[in-house]
């Protein structure tokens, strides 16, 4: 599909999509064409899954959750583990990176290792994964062994296990395995370390138990909605998604995090979209859905318009910003329109390389255990 055309953008935007069953808006599987018997279903996840990875979108993300949803009952919904969705999706896509989201809270930091470690082999080299937190008293009843704690805490330990992730992947040296037939020896385990990390919340020696996957250390993508999270994201993300309002507040946000950074990180804005033919049908389906299920205010800025409008707007998104992960509020509808009238108009980086690193200009980081050429252990 072509990356630009003549009534696209100048501005070079990378652009993700968020993929949340039928659409963010708890209401939208009851609208014509949502399918909602094939939710779960694997074909469904394919189908949506093929439109992005068609269009070579920079992200697919998989949003997750330990909520069931509101206390509304027409709010409840089931939901599928996003890393076995990310890592089911991988051998079927080509371009896209696969970013499920691991709510670190109730997680432990060794087994967010090997899944996002696997699903990197999987996708070969195109996977990432983002950070979220767990806030609620339902979803720590959830699993009984702690309370709910505040926010800083809980981005405080989502830091740590970020930290210990990392130190996991670099655990095994890229030349670990030997497969030594004649001797029988698979790994070189002189080339395996112990990460013995030590911190308020975890105590991990490692090593791993997965090798060193392709890109050595898969994407973090943290979500910046308030101050706690702002700091992880500064200190740990290699893609940052933003939380505002309004065009300013994102900037603001932006110019915050890059100071306090001091390093390159890319800054994508969230933005929520619903698409139709026209602005006016748009506006009629959004207002259908607030029927179905009030009470759903955005959580981000929100586009509701006809695919130009769209095109337009991401033309103007604010300095600092470099491009934009679109949650479509319904599905597949505005995915459709999405990938069909949107993405081509849009100017969009050339891609360099087939990993989810080299798409977005990082290298691939040595292990920081194993020896320079011509050191000593």
């Amino acid at each position: 599909m072509s990356r630009s055309a003549p009534r696209g953008t100048s501005r070079t935007l990378r652009v993700g999509v968020e993929l949340d069953a039928a659409g963010r808006h708890p209401a939208a599987w009851r609208l014509p064409g949502a399918r909602p018997a094939e939710l779960f279903t694997a074909a469904h996840w394919r189908r949506l899954a093929a439109l992005v990875d068609d269009a070579d979108l920079d992200l697919l993300l998989v949003p997750d959750s330990f909520r069931l949803g509101s206390a509304d009952e027409r709010d409840q919904r089931g939901r599928l583990d996003a890393v076995a969705i990310a890592a089911h999706l991988a051998p079927l896509t080509r371009r896209t990176g696969l970013v499920p989201v691991v709510t670190t809270t109730h997680t432990e930091p060794f087994h967010t290792n090997k899944a996002v470690a696997t699903l990197d082999f999987t996708s070969r080299g195109r996977a990432g994964w983002q950070v979220e937190v767990s806030t609620t008293a339902e979803e720590a009843e959830a699993f009984g062994r702690r309370g709910t704690a505040p926010a800083p805490e809980l981005w405080q330990e989502a830091a740590e296990t970020v930290e210990v992730v990392r130190a996991l992947w670099d655990s095994w040296e890229d030349d670990a395995v030997v497969r030594d037939v004649a001797t029988g020896r698979f790994v070189d385990r002189d080339k395996l370390h112990h990460v013995d990390f030590a911190g308020e919340n975890f105590s991990v020696k490692g090593p791993s138990i997965t090798p060193r996957s392709p890109q050595g250390q898969p994407l973090v993508v943290v979500p910046v909605r308030d101050e706690p999270s702002l700091a992880v994201a500064a200190a740990h993300a290699d893609v940052a998604r933003v939380e505002a309002p309004d065009p300013a507040t994102a900037a603001a946000t932006a110019a915050r995090l890059r100071d306090l950074a001091g390093r390159e990180v890319t800054v994508l804005l969230d933005v929520e979209v619903l698409l139709r033919a026209t602005a006016g049908e748009a506006r009629e389906a959004a207002a259908h859905l607030e029927d179905l299920s009030p009470g759903h205010p955005p959580r981000t800025l929100r586009h509701l318009g006809e695919p130009a409008s769209l095109v337009a707007a991401l033309g103007q998104l604010p300095a600092g910003i470099d491009g934009a992960v679109l949650a479509p509020l319904d599905l597949p509808a505005t995915l459709e329109l999405l990938v069909a009238d949107v993405v081509p108009r849009l100017s969009r980086p050339a891609v360099a390389g087939t990993t989810l690193r080299e798409r977005f200009g990082l290298p691939r980081p040595a292990s920081r255990y194993a020896v320079p050429a011509g050191g000593t252990r």
